[in-house]
């Protein structure tokens, strides 16, 4: 498979297209074929290492702990663990995970596409509905 790597803190010149091994559907995992990706603030913080907070908090202190960085997917689901009971192969399915294709995430933090979304809607969704959840817990504190 083709995965962005980072070996390093920096600029996105520190970012690598390499050949990886393909993934499999471990335990509790389903194993999707990335469609539509988007690449929100938060991934250049990690990509930089900036706040230098965010390398406490799990980042990596030195250089970053998983060397392919995250974001905001959706694609067609190829298999499932017998564990996963959400989603079944060839379902449209979107989350967060590594950018890379395919990918084989936690069944429990994906969600199906919604039918009237395209995979593109739906891969940058997931930061929408983060801020908007947060949007609103705020506005009903205030109140």
């Amino acid at each position: 498979m083709k995965a962005i790597v980072q070996n390093r803190y920096g600029s996105a010149d520190v970012l690598e297209l390499r050949e990886l091994d393909e993934p499999v559907a471990g335990e509790d995992q389903l194993l999707v074929r990335v469609r539509a990706a988007s690449v929100h603030a938060d991934v250049w913080h990690v990509m930089r290492g900036v706040p230098y907070v965010l390398r406490i908090m799990g980042a990596g202190v030195r250089r970053p702990k998983n060397l392919v960085p995250g974001t905001d997917l959706a694609g067609h689901v190829e298999s499932v663990d017998t564990k996963v009971t959400r989603f079944r192969p060839g379902d449209e399915a979107f989350g967060q995970s590594l950018v890379a294709n395919p990918v084989a995430p936690r069944g429990r933090r994906w969600r199906g596409s919604p039918r009237s979304s395209s995979l593109e809607s739906a891969s940058a969704s997931g930061t929408r509905d983060r801020r908007a959840s947060s949007w609103r817990r705020f506005r009903r504190r205030r109140s």
